[in-house]
């Protein structure tokens, strides 16, 4: 597959996601009114707190195939209406944490999209921490470029949403990864560059609770204010817990071999972790980011992986799917219609309080072969998969960010090639 892989790495694709940015706060019906003959916004009735930039609902790019007057969520239900509630609530300086999930195929693992996305949400209500991080190098796969998640183990075995027979049972991140080793560490690091501003004082492992708990090790003793071990999380998950006196960026754990009632643990059984959660303590935005290679709409359609997702109490839900059914060879608008149904009824019936915004892929090309050479050719499945969404969010009173039309339409992506901005 070729698409946007650059796009958001460079400043365009930061200025398209300006519209999921600033018009989700600034769309709020009856708190929000312009400023005469500036860019800010003026919000009736807030006190904002000193240490935020002034908002803004300026979209441009530089870029002219960028439509950036279709860079708007369209709700026409006032769907979004209590995470805009949120969101005021943190500018008006209230002491929370606003959760956020955005959910995702390999735009979304690679961090490139929601990296974005979380940094300019955080920068306007607040940086809560990085949030949920997945062990994917590890599992031999790609993992964002703002931490690195290392161990002891180089061999673990993976299980991922997208097998149909999963080699391990997976968890919140869409993956799980398991080792029968007696001794096992993780080090978790934010990237010096990358992940600036993402230093964090709590650290949360998700882990089958028959899995060898963990501790920190030696150096970190000082500086630990609490820890728990083998806390509930849902059916066979439990948390280990660990606080620190300072902020940090590099913690070590290793295995102890105790389960919560500190009784020894057969260290020999198959150990399965699932995934970390890193928080700073401030109030702001906790922006999980949860995308596997791969990933379609029915990957996600698991109710027991739902109730995972609806534990972490997410104010907003954000699906960035659909790219990946576009790559079928027998592709059905209507099955593909079917298949989005199913996944957000799902979401509906386990999230109800949580609100939805749903995005549209960007066009991309598709390999093919011809006299065993290979070509690249533009998939027309892409916009019969963003017109699908577009009418079913409409039709179901769903928000809707419709980046296929934002980023040109139809035959966009020869546009972005021609402009040396498409990745492989």
């Amino acid at each position: 597959m070729m698409g946007m892989k650059d796009l958001w790495k460079n400043k365009a694709g930061s200025i398209a996601l300006g519209g999921l940015i600033s018009v989700l706060f600034t769309m709020s019906a009856g708190n929000v009114k312009a400023v005469e003959n500036t860019d800010t916004l003026a919000v009736s009735g807030m006190n904002e707190i000193s240490n935020l930039p002034p908002l803004t609902d300026s979209v441009c790019s530089l870029l002219p195939f960028i439509n950036d007057t279709l860079c708007v969520i369209n709700d026409q239900t006032n769907s979004l209406q209590p995470f805009m509630n949120a969101l005021k609530e943190l500018r008006e300086g209230k002491d929370t944490v606003v959760n956020i999930i955005h959910l995702g195929d390999s735009h979304i693992q690679a961090g490139y999209l929601s990296g974005q996305t979380m940094r300019m949400l955080q920068t306007s209500f607040g940086n809560a921490g990085r949030g949920w991080i997945a062990p994917f190098r590890l599992s031999k796969a790609n993992e964002p470029s703002d931490y690195f998640i290392s161990s002891n183990i180089r061999e673990w075995t993976a299980g991922r949403c997208i097998q149909s027979t999963p080699k391990c049972p997976w968890g919140i991140g869409g993956i799980g990864i398991q080792t029968s080793a007696p001794e096992i560490d993780f080090n978790l690091i934010i990237a010096p560059n990358n992940g600036a501003g993402y230093s964090f004082n709590k650290v949360l492992l998700y882990r089958d609770r028959n899995a060898m708990p963990m501790a920190p090790s030696s150096h970190h003793y000082d500086s630990i204010t609490a820890l728990s071990w083998g806390e509930q999380f849902c059916e066979d998950i439990v948390v280990d817990t660990f606080m620190t006196t300072n902020l940090l960026d590099t913690f070590r754990l290793k295995s102890i071999g105790i389960d919560k009632d500190h009784i020894r643990t057969n260290k020999t059984q198959s150990n399965r972790y699932y995934g970390f959660m890193l928080m700073n303590g401030s109030p702001g935005i906790l922006y999980h980011a949860i995308g596997v290679n791969g990933a379609r709409y029915v990957d996600y359609t698991n109710r027991s992986y739902i109730r995972q997702l609806a534990l972490l109490k997410p104010s907003l839900l954000i699906v960035s799917l659909g790219t990946n059914e576009a790559y079928g060879r027998n592709f059905s608008k209507a099955q593909f219609c079917s298949q989005v149904d199913a996944l957000i009824r799902l979401v509906k019936e386990e999230l109800p309080e949580t609100a939805l915004l749903i995005t549209t892929p960007a066009e991309s090309y598709k390999r093919t072969y011809k006299n065993k050479k290979r070509y690249y050719v533009r998939n027309d499945n892409i916009s019969q998969v963003a017109d699908a969404i577009s009418a079913y969010t409409r039709e179901q009173g769903v928000a809707c960010w419709d980046l296929f039309s934002i980023t040109g339409g139809y035959n966009s992506c020869k546009k972005w090639l021609d402009a040396g901005m498409f990745g492989r």
